[in-house]
């Protein structure tokens, strides 16, 4: 069953990980979207500071079923938004909590997941209408941050930790409330080829479902 709008996306959405893929190029982008989704991926992210992105998002965006979103990352302006949009794409990522970015992408009817790292942009963020929290950078954040957004956060709100998480690492994460994850570097940089991406991929996946188990 096709999911339609964020909220029903992200209560359907198994893996909940993000692959960002930043600096994929076009040639390539299709190949990697495709063992990406056959790993299990059902969230893909082109951030946006480098070259070709918008046309990257297109042409995953042209691959990709229907329980499948591709969308962008490091989404700044309202210019940002629209361009992504009218690729087809319907995440809003971004590194930053910015209230109007946040309001103009829900509008637009995109999954919003923008970066905080203070419960002061967290709740700045959830008011503008986001729909998870990006914590960002998780390394500086660290569990016992986590720990503390989820105590004061309302119940329910996915959090999802970004930047240096590890297959290894990962259920140490989900432990203290982590409920999805973006993975960049960890899981694509330029020029790895199609297999490596593959083997990072169903290491993360792998990670998960057996976290998810227990």
């Amino acid at each position: 069953m096709t999911q339609n709008t964020p909220a029903e996306f992200l209560a359907a959405v198994d893996p909940p990980l993000v692959a960002i893929l930043r600096g994929i190029v076009p040639d390539e982008a299709e190949v990697i979207g495709q063992v990406l989704i056959g790993a299990g991926f059902r969230m893909l992210e082109v951030p946006l500071n480098r070259p070709f992105a918008v046309e990257c998002i297109r042409r995953l965006a042209g691959i990709a079923p229907p329980d499948v979103w591709v969308g962008g990352g490091t989404m700044l302006t309202i210019d940002d938004v629209d361009h992504v949009h009218e690729a087809g794409g319907r995440l809003m990522v971004a590194p930053n909590c910015d209230p109007g970015i946040i309001a103009h992408a829900k509008a637009s009817g995109m999954l919003c997941a923008p970066g905080v790292a203070t419960p002061t942009e967290a709740f700045t963020a959830l008011r503008a209408g986001a729909h998870a929290l990006k914590l960002f950078p998780a390394e500086s954040i660290g569990i016992a941050g986590l720990k503390a957004f989820k105590s004061v956060l309302p119940r329910g709100v996915p959090l999802w930790p970004v930047g240096g998480v590890t297959a290894p690492s990962l259920a140490s994460w989900v432990d203290a409330g982590a409920t999805g994850f973006g993975i960049g570097s960890q899981l694509f940089t330029p020029g790895m080829t199609p297999k490596d991406v593959a083997a990072s991929a169903h290491a993360f996946v792998a990670a998960w479902r057996a976290r998810a188990a227990h």
